[in-house]
């Protein structure tokens, strides 16, 4: 698991991202918030459901879930993701183009919080 405190982006910050995934992973998840109980974004690709879930979480309350089924992840292929912090929303940028768009539901204007992504690597540009 890889944990940072104080990544702060601003609004309209945008982060991109590339690395392999295991190959015996179920899926990954990616969390973007202010801290572990305070989720602005839950991202999970879940390969055995062909299936993306984007969810928040308040404290010990997660959100109603979101799901999409444009999956184009699997185990051990490259995860590129591109993702856009709006004050309203953020958008996810998927490898193929396709776009998805999850509400800001808490409302923060910056984020501290990124954790709970397995990784061989996650440069920031």
């Amino acid at each position: 698991m890889w944990d940072t405190s104080g990544l702060s982006p601003p609004n309209g910050d945008t982060r991109d991202s590339e690395c392999p995934t295991l190959r015996d992973q179920e899926g990954f998840v990616i969390n973007l918030g202010q801290g572990t109980d305070k989720l602005n974004l839950h991202f999970n690709p879940r390969f055995g459901e062909s299936t993306i879930v984007c969810n928040s979480r308040d404290g010990k309350s997660w959100g109603a879930e979101q799901r999409d089924n444009h999956m184009c992840f699997s185990p051990g292929s490259e995860v590129k993701l591109i993702v856009t912090f709006e004050n309203n929303e953020f958008k996810v940028k998927l490898p193929d183009g396709h776009q998805l768009t999850f509400p800001n539901r808490l409302g923060h204007s910056h984020l501290s919080y990124l954790g709970s992504f397995q990784l061989w690597c996650f440069p920031l540009s």
